[in-house]
């Protein structure tokens, strides 16, 4: 019996794992002009399969509007050169053009590309962008829901298109090159990508907000009260929702790679949406779910991803070399064992 269990349809593939806990700050005490007291003002909407939540403190009266039509905009920019949902997109066109040449991109997607590259080879591998055509044998893209999972001789075919080494990436022009016949995923990076690009929008006008694409997330400032932004981490539980750890961060970025919102069960096995590059089949360790710190959410995605692939011993034993903050929850017989970094305590509150 096949049972699926994928709970948002996402044009990244991965499904993020925290969520957002915000408590809205008093104004700023000594104002009385009401345009000049600080509260929170929050948009959201939905991209890229998902949703997104941006909060800014700014003056009462602000017109939250143009703020959300200027986050909606750089969202559907984002989308409509990186998704692999949409065959229009420049991703769709580089997958589907012949290898040995170098096709025009946009200094933004060649800039997406070019830092996945680079945590392709700090990772050795295991995030690596040219995954893709497993992760669409297996019913995590933009295919079809599989009903059964692939043979030996279908993982072994697809595994020989992928190699980050395939992929070139110049930024004069803009461009990029596969020595084969390559498909770029950019799932685990696009996401933590657009959380920086709003980010970075947003940085021109104002001194503290957070910023949050399906799960990942980015916190600049602090809440009119003074206090910092507070993240809950979620506990890896499929049945419901629940509080791991809560932690403090300003001028910080969050993500989370887990194997337990998106994954299909057959005949009593799990399969993870999560794929091992160097075997073609979902991870299969214990390791539920890691998050990374970093000042760029779009690094802090990849890695995540990752170390989710290398599992609990491989994966922290990379994180302390690299000196990562990050958060490894292990499935243990009863509940998780938490695995903390030494430069990811500093953030915690519980």
């Amino acid at each position: 019996m096949l049972i699926i269990r994928q709970f948002a349809a996402v044009i990244v593939g991965l499904l993020a794992t925290v969520f957002v806990t915000v408590l809205v700050g008093s104004a700023v005490s000594g104002c009385s002009n009401s345009s000049e007291q600080l509260v929170i003002h929050a948009v959201s909407g939905a991209t890229m399969g998902t949703s997104y939540s941006v909060k800014v403190v700014a003056p009462k009266d602000f017109d939250q509007q143009g703020l959300k039509s200027n986050v909606q905009a750089v969202l559907d920019r984002i989308e409509s050169r990186m998704s692999t949902y949409r065959k229009d997109s420049e991703l769709s066109r580089f997958n589907t053009s012949k290898p040995g040449q170098w096709f025009d991109v946009t200094d933004e997607t060649a800039k997406v590309v070019a830092l996945g590259l680079t945590i392709s080879q700090e990772t050795q591998g295991a995030f690596d962008m040219t995954v893709g055509p497993l992760v669409n044998l297996w019913g995590f893209g933009p295919g079809k829901v599989i009903s059964k999972a692939p043979t030996e001789l279908q993982i072994n075919n697809l595994l020989t298109q992928v190699g980050y080494d395939q992929i070139e990436v110049r930024q004069t022009p803009p461009s990029l090159f596969k020595h084969q016949d390559a498909y770029l995923d950019l799932s685990a990076i696009a996401k933590g990508y657009a959380v920086d690009a709003v980010a970075d929008t947003l940085g021109s006008q104002f001194s503290a907000y957070l910023v949050e694409v399906g799960g990942e997330l980015r916190a600049e400032g602090r809440k009119p009260s003074g206090e910092n932004w507070r993240i809950a981490v979620e506990s890896p539980v499929v049945e419901t929702r629940d509080i791991q750890k809560v932690i403090k961060v300003e001028g910080t970025a969050i993500a989370t790679s887990g194997d337990y919102r998106n994954y299909f069960e057959q005949d009593g096995v799990r399969y993870s949406h999560t794929i091992d590059p160097t075997t073609g089949k979902p991870i299969r360790h214990r390791l539920a779910s890691v998050t990374v710190l970093d000042p760029s959410c779009g690094r802090a995605d990849a890695l995540a991803t990752a170390l989710m692939v290398l599992g609990e011993e491989k994966g922290l034993a990379l994180a302390k070399s690299m000196k990562l903050p990050a958060l490894f929850l292990v499935k243990q017989e009863q509940g998780f064992a938490e695995i903390i970094t030494p430069e990811f305590e500093p953030f915690l509150i519980q």
